[in-house]
């Protein structure tokens, strides 16, 4: 085997692998675009990165094989048109499964484009020149303002996922035992006395330095000890008079 027969096999190897990954990959998006049409009211954001994931991958391996020492032959070929024409080309189209149905002046430019559009790629240099002349206090008060966008909208995400699953449980019969806002203003009282008045805000106060609330007296559970009857002692005494006792007798 001489070295062009070598250099073809290699070529025809990279091709095939190349075809392979490419084939993965429009499996791996119509997988994912499936799932965006037909589950998007159940499908949640960890299994729609997994599926990103995926894809990820795919192009990963694409860009090795691109990369690798048998792909090197690939640089040195050009691809173009043998014929243009607006006529539908049914090999055309069944080789891309109906998306290119012709062969024509517009396509062929976007199909063998190796660089963004010309407008895509103007208004990339107009971002990169601003960016590259913004000074550090602009910069610092967009980033700012961004800041405080992004915390508005993901307050605004919080409170509608809390109202999703108030609504969620009333769907199914359960009922909710706890309310958030309540529960924020319960622990605020206590520990800092808002919104209630002074005297109970300090009864709470005491309450909380005791390391408990306060309590009233303990119910009693029977009669007082005073109306209790007196058991009878078994120790007998006998009291006398002090002079009766006395040693000494004058």
């Amino acid at each position: 085997m001489n070295m062009q027969q070598r250099e073809e096999k290699q070529l025809e190897a990279t091709i095939v692998a190349i075809l392979n990954r490419v084939n993965d990959l429009k499996t791996a998006i119509q997988a994912l675009i499936n799932k965006l049409e037909t589950e998007y009211e159940t499908i949640n954001w960890p299994t729609f990165l997994d599926n990103y994931a995926i894809l990820s991958g795919h192009l990963t391996g694409l860009s090795k094989i691109l990369q690798a020492e048998q792909a090197a032959s690939l640089r040195s070929r050009i691809v173009l048109p043998l014929q243009l024409s607006c006529e539908r080309d049914e090999t055309l189209a069944h080789l891309t499964e109906g998306r290119v149905p012709a062969c024509t002046h517009d396509l062929v430019p976007d199909l063998l484009r190796t660089k963004p559009e010309p407008q895509a790629e103007q208004r990339l240099q107009q971002f990169n020149h601003k960016a590259s002349t913004l000074s550090y206090d602009t910069a610092q008060k967009h980033i700012a303002q961004f800041t405080k966008v992004v915390s508005h909208v993901w307050e605004i995400i919080s409170k509608g996922r809390e109202d999703w699953e108030g609504e969620s449980m009333r769907s199914t019969g359960m009922q909710p035992t706890h309310n958030i806002a309540d529960t924020h203003a319960l622990v605020t009282a206590v520990g800092t006395g808002k919104g209630l008045r002074p005297g109970m805000a300090n009864m709470v106060g005491q309450g909380a330095a005791g390391m408990g609330p306060a309590r009233g007296p303990a119910p009693q559970l029977g009669p007082a000890p005073s109306t209790l009857p007196k058991a009878p002692s078994a120790i007998k005494t006998n009291i006398k008079a002090a002079n009766q006792i006395h040693p000494y007798q004058r």
